[in-house]
């Protein structure tokens, strides 16, 4: 299978976080939306679930792993707004895909958990330095049931990363847990979110929580969820993307929206969350239809970033850039 107390300096990190991720607008009606593949002379191979999300200590998108049709992979790249480069630090995780990484701003580190290797499911944890560009492998006593692609994300209050879901390859997962930094703790809300895998999720700023939508699950995965760092509700919209998983997300501030593009409907749709409802975008130019991919706003060049994955059988390596006007 793959393929509430919050006090000192978290409550602080938590709080610049909001602020510098503060949208500059709340309705993605009033832009009209278009998708621009750009042109570089150096980018990562063509691959499918490589963990990708941007590093605000280290201003700039992260990428690592993946699938390339023959070999798990485990290179680590970063995008700084106008190109991408390969990195070489001296210590890597191992090779794998379908693993999922968060930003921690408490440590301002990214967290990195779970995948697959080809031969096993796997467990690890891993902290992106991106001011020192390394690579450690964390020693918590505490480790979740290793996983593929669990949904993490920044806690809206705190500023932890967390992690909810997962397969471990009999069963799908629903614990909710925060990394403390050096260890993982169970969460253990009021309502939780159903088991799932492999669903959109993103941070949402502007309602101050987090979205969860679709997935791979044992129960009906085709809803909306959101996380407010205390619990899990679920949301009615009126209207939802056709059911979809391997379909990433971010949250971009020009439109003070959610934004997903494609997944595993075999679409190449573009839906945005504006908090209580998904609405299809009609931008005047998308890619082919596609899952697997990354997606992620850089916050350092204001660019909503898709890199890789799939349409059909066909491993993509193209770099799009949604513009909103």
């Amino acid at each position: 299978m793959f393929s509430r107390t919050v006090r000192g300096s978290c409550a602080a990190a938590a709080l610049a976080l909001l602020i510098a991720f503060s949208p500059q607008s709340s309705s993605a009606s009033n832009h009209q939306e278009g998708w621009k593949q750009l042109n570089l002379s150096s980018h990562p191979s063509a691959r499918v679930n490589p963990a990708m999300t941007y590093d605000p200590a280290g201003k700039s998108i992260v990428l690592f792993g993946g699938y390339d049709g023959v070999s798990h992979l485990s290179d680590t790249w970063i995008f700084n707004g106008k190109s991408w480069a390969q990195l070489n630090p001296p210590v890597s995780p191992s090779a794998r895909s379908a693993s999922a990484m968060g930003y921690d701003v408490a440590t301002k580190k990214i967290v990195m958990f779970g995948g697959f290797s080809g031969s096993q499911y796997m467990g690890d944890t891993w902290l992106w330095d991106g001011v020192a560009q390394t690579w450690t492998q964390a020693t918590p006593s505490t480790k979740p049931t290793p996983v593929t692609l669990p949904m993490v994300f920044t806690d809206p209050l705190n500023g932890h990363a967390e992690m909810v879901g997962g397969y471990d390859g009999r069963f799908y997962q629903l614990i909710t847990w925060q990394w403390t930094g050096s260890d993982w703790k169970k969460r253990h809300p009021a309502n939780n979110i159903t088991a799932r895998s492999a669903a959109v999720v993103a941070n949402d700023p502007l309602h101050h929580n987090v979205a969860i939508f679709g997935g791979l699950a044992d129960v009906n995965p085709v809803n909306t969820w959101t996380w407010d760092g205390v619990t899990w509700t679920e949301q009615s919209p009126s209207a939802q993307p056709p059911w979809s998983f391997y379909t990433p997300a971010a949250y971009d501030p020009s439109l003070g929206e959610v934004i997903m593009f494609g997944g595993s409907s075999g679409l190449n749709q573009t839906w945005s969350w504006n908090g209580s409802d998904w609405i299809l975008l009609s931008p005047v130019y998308s890619p082919i239809a596609e899952d697997s991919q990354g997606l992620a706003y850089d916050w350092t060049s204001h660019q909503m970033i898709m890199f890789g994955g799939e349409n059909g059988k066909t491993l993509l390596d193209s770099t799009w850039e949604l513009i909103a006007r």
